[in-house]
């Protein structure tokens, strides 16, 4: 499975008075890889989705901090 974090570079100017930010990241929404929703998709507990977000287990992304480690990150 492919990773939802993505890095993005932005230019860095050289009269920029402020300390600059090399590499910023962000996350994808784990939709944008899926295409369309096929059938028989595994779900939550109605109790889970709503805590969730969602109800399909394919479309939950746990957004991390790029300060922080994943736990999928850890499994690796």
């Amino acid at each position: 499975m492919s990773s939802h974090r993505r890095v993005w570079y932005p230019y860095v100017s050289p009269f920029d008075p402020c300390p600059p930010i090399k590499a910023k990241a962000y996350s994808t929404p784990p939709s944008l890889f899926l295409g369309y929703q096929p059938p028989n998709l595994e779900q939550f507990t109605p109790m889970e989705a709503l805590k969730i977000g969602t109800l399909w287990k394919v479309f939950y992304d746990p957004w991390y901090s790029p300060y922080e480690v994943s736990t999928e990150e850890d499994q690796s």
